[in-house]
């Protein structure tokens, strides 16, 4: 992955309020070309293991699944989603990462899939922002039902 640019880089800062720890580029942008997603490198530039991927970065869509997780959105997601739906969401996530790291690396590697769950559902957002970029995630589409269910009320 190539370093992002640095306009990038000063927009990421600003929405994170601090500097980002790893490589990324900006996987999906706003109308006015302003950062909504970030896939991230697999690994921080100090070489931990970087557990999401995709990382949500809007503000508005970062507050409307914030609102969500607040109101019981992650068990609910939980209970809606079948568990074998998840947990085949969750390898799909993981093999697209993996594919990333070169097969000779050694070291600590990022594990799990979503956002680094290994069984179950712990984050809306990321879930969400793979959803955006075109991943096959069963959570992102019933955060998508979720939000037209709440702007229809």
């Amino acid at each position: 992955m190539r370093p992002a640019h640095a306009s990038d880089v000063e927009a990421v800062r600003a929405l994170l309020g601090r500097d980002p720890t790893a490589d990324f580029e900006v996987a999906l942008r706003d109308a006015t070309g302003a950062p909504v997603v970030l896939r991230n490198a697999a690994f921080t530039r100090d070489g931990r293991p970087m557990p999401t991927r995709f990382w949500l970065v809007d503000p508005t869509m970062v507050a409307e699944i914030s609102r969500l997780e607040a109101g019981g959105g992650v068990k609910a997601a939980g209970a809606a989603i079948a568990p074998e739906a998840l947990a085949d969401a969750h390898a799909r996530y993981a093999a697209e990462r993996d594919a990333t790291i070169p097969v000779d690396h050694v070291g600590p590697r990022p594990s799990g899939g979503v956002g680094g769950t290994r069984i179950g559902l712990k984050c809306l957002h990321a879930h969400y922002a793979w959803h955006l970029v075109g991943g096959d995630d069963p959570v992102g589409r019933w955060i998508v039902a979720q939000l037209a269910s709440e702007e229809a009320r």
